[in-house]
């Protein structure tokens, strides 16, 4: 195996021109914007970052575009990207100014640096270049700062030496755009930050940061390249193996690994079926499919079954997951409300109800229905795959394949649980985190929720700045604050749901400042859709804490109310 040492300009260059891409086995770009941040951080500080390691392959059919724009290579040898490719993606997306593909949307990688950065640091991020990550925003909160202390977000921001870029901290003089440094002169950055006279007692300062910051494009990666002469099945092998030792890939990835080597064209069809699902609200990544196809291949979830999976079962597999699913997607949306993936707690609750479409025979009885519907809002809330996920989705596959049907599911639901329905005490303390907040909203908005100024119902499909869906805190946390613990303050009895110009219009303000108006306005009923007292006295702030105790009972009585409703219980 041959070594070599490049630069991350060099390395950008390759992947500019194309002499550097993707093998079919690789998965996509998952980076969040924070872990680009701690990469820049890293190597701003000249730490260690991995090596690169590398295919190189006369067969362009074996290789795919990478998530960042390429060139056609002039050569007929190409370099195939096998660890390294986060590292390398967001690199090349920042120094070039150019967004990335990030599930099949156009998403700019926006860093900034803080000229006035302390010298020193109080801790160090290590950087895993494979670890997954979730989507950013794939929850319902729009707060920005969570913490809850008495500490102003500025002050904090003025501690770091890079941040995700937001409008209020772009829009200071010290800070400046990663991809800006990379592309424009040093003359014209330290005049965008205010400094117009070599006399200043921050040029220097600003001169010499930003040079060291353009210096990351002299980082030097140690690049390993594997022999041209080794087979795709070989070099899928040493990928499993290279990233089962450091527990970098999830198991899904490195079973899609091992499928590819064998089943050629799947990337595209699963490319196509994300796609596809993403329009309807569902974007399940390569992992959720290949489990899927592994669910309809051997009755069982687990991916280290996938090398005595045969081609021929794992093709048969994924033509019935795609039935099962083009069931169960639809089934959620229009009937438990569930009208986008953010509002279920794990894509494993798609499992055994593509399941049990398939063993029913493609015919779902009214009981099975309402059996259904009870298990996923109730497992959802609970977060019932949070944990031995894999154990609980096998058996409840299990319970379906023994023709148990949904009364097996929810039998296991009360088995993990002691009870299928929600008291006060469920709620106490959680936050947006919690499966029972999307649960919330989706049975206020069940009950007729609706935004506090326009009248318009509540629902994840507003895309507009103004109607957006954002989380509210009716006690705002500028008033609480000091008061009471952060986890009182952040809960989800505090909590509604209204659109993005609404809540920037109610903004801070006490309840008593602004809740009689929309009670005047619109009536107590816009109140009481949101399970929020229409009782002046419970907006005091010292009261807050009764209005707490009032709203947990009035969400969770809805919540049951609903449940019952839709498993005919009552």
């Amino acid at each position: 195996m041959q070594k070599t040492d490049l630069s991350v300009d060099e390395l950008v260059g390759m992947i500019s021109r194309g002499e550097l891409r993707l093998p079919q086995m690789q998965r996509r770009y998952v980076w969040r914007a924070s872990r680009v941040r701690d990469l820049l951080d890293s190597l701003y500080r000249g730490y260690p970052s991995g090596a690169i390691l590398v295919w190189e392959t006369d067969d362009e059919e074996l290789s795919r575009d990478m998530s960042v724009d390429q060139a056609s290579s002039k050569f007929s040898t190409q370099k195939l990207l096998l660890d390294g490719q986060q590292r390398l993606t967001s690199l090349s997306a920042v120094l070039r100014g150019l967004p990335v593909d990030v599930k099949h949307r156009k998403k700019p990688i926006e860093i900034l640096f803080n000229l006035e950065h302390p010298e020193d640091i109080d801790e160090v991020t290590e950087v895993d270049d494979e670890q997954s990550d979730d989507d950013p925003g794939d929850d319902l909160d729009d707060d920005l700062d969570e913490d809850g202390d008495d500490e102003s977000v500025q002050e904090k921001l003025s501690r770091l030496t890079f941040v995700v870029s937001s409008r209020a901290t772009a829009s200071l003089p010290q800070w400046l755009s990663v991809s800006d440094v990379m592309t424009m002169s040093d003359a014209d950055l330290i005049r965008s930050a205010g400094v117009t006279d070599w006399d200043d007692p921050r040029f220097q300062k600003y001169s010499d940061r930003i040079k060291k910051l353009k210096g990351i494009r002299n980082y030097m990666y140690v690049m390993h390249i594997l022999e041209r002469n080794l087979s795709y099945e070989e070099v899928a092998e040493i990928f499993v193996r290279v990233n089962s030792l450091g527990v970098k890939l999830r198991s899904s990835d490195l079973a899609l690994a091992q499928i590819t080597a064998r089943w050629r064209d799947l990337l595209p069809l699963l490319d196509d079926a994300q796609k596809r699902y993403a329009q309807e609200g569902f974007d399940l990544d390569h992992g959720a499919l290949v489990r899927a196809m592994v669910v309809f291949s051997s009755g069982q979830s687990r991916f280290k079954t996938v090398g005595s999976i045969s081609t021929e079962r794992l093709r048969d597999g994924w033509k019935r997951a795609q039935i099962g699913l083009d069931f169960a997607i639809p089934f959620l949306k229009e009937n438990a409300g569930i009208e986008h993936m953010k509002l279920l707690s794990s894509p494993f609750f798609l499992l055994p109800v593509a399941w049990l479409f398939e063993k029913s025979g493609g015919k779902i009885s009214a009981d099975e229905e309402r059996g259904l519907l009870e298990w996923v809002l109730v497992g959802s809330g609970r977060g019932y795959y949070s944990g031995s996920a894999e154990s609980k989705l096998d058996a409840d596959l299990n319970r379906i394949s023994r023709g148990e049907g949904s009364s097996g599911l929810v039998a296991n639901l009360d088995q993990a649980f002691g009870r299928l329905r929600f008291n006060a005490g469920d709620i106490t303390g959680r936050g947006t985190k919690s499966g029972l907040y999307a649960l919330t909203f989706l049975a206020l908005r069940a009950g007729g929720a609706k935004d506090w100024d326009t009248g318009m119902a509540i629902s994840l499909n507003h895309k507009s700045k103004q109607h957006a869906i954002q989380s509210h805190h009716i006690f705002p946390r500028a008033a609480v604050r000091g008061r009471y613990d952060r986890s009182e303050i952040n809960e989800i009895a505090n909590r509604g749901f209204i659109g993005g110009k609404t809540n920037r219009r109610i903004g801070s303000k006490k309840p008593t400042d602004y809740l009689p108006a929309i009670a005047s306005k619109r009536g107590p009923a816009a109140l009481e859709s949101q399970c929020v007292p229409t009782d002046p006295a419970l907006w005091e702030l010292e009261r807050y804490q009764d209005f707490l105790a009032y709203r947990r009972e009035r969400i969770v009585a809805r919540l049951n109310e609903w449940i019952d409703g839709l498993s005919g219980r009552r």
